[in-house]
């Protein structure tokens, strides 16, 4: 089993930034793919960044491309979205998630998911 925390989330302005993190436990070999998704009220969850763990190497959803950018840190088994040039449409619940075998864009595919993080953008 993998357990998820997220946290960093908060309140802020359109044009600010915030740093969330998703610090993984328990079997972290049973997974090779983190990614962030974010739902806000009344609409489906959706992808916004995913890392392919053994390599590092990023990916994104176009509407955070150039704003988001994903990391991780593998001594700790925390991987990190740093939200950059919020916007009010940016606002949602941000969870991150796990799986193995590589990574996929479709919520439904993830094994493993954190509580959230709630990120709050005024205009």
């Amino acid at each position: 089993l993998v357990q998820l925390v997220e946290s960093g989330g908060g309140s802020v302005q359109a044009g600010g930034s915030l740093t969330l993190s998703c610090t993984a436990s328990g079997s972290t070999s049973e997974y090779n793919c983190i990614s962030w998704f974010r739902q806000a009220p009344g609409k489906e969850r959706e992808y916004v960044a995913r890392i392919f763990t053994r390599t590092g190497t990023p990916a994104y959803a176009r509407s955070v491309e150039g704003r988001f950018t994903i990391s991780q840190d593998n001594a700790k088994n925390a991987v990190y979205l740093q939200m950059n040039s919020l916007k009010p449409e940016d606002t949602a619940m941000y969870y991150c998630a796990a799986r193995s075998g590589g990574c996929l864009v479709t919520p439904t595919e993830y094994h493993y998911w954190g509580q959230g993080t709630q990120v709050t953008v005024s205009s």
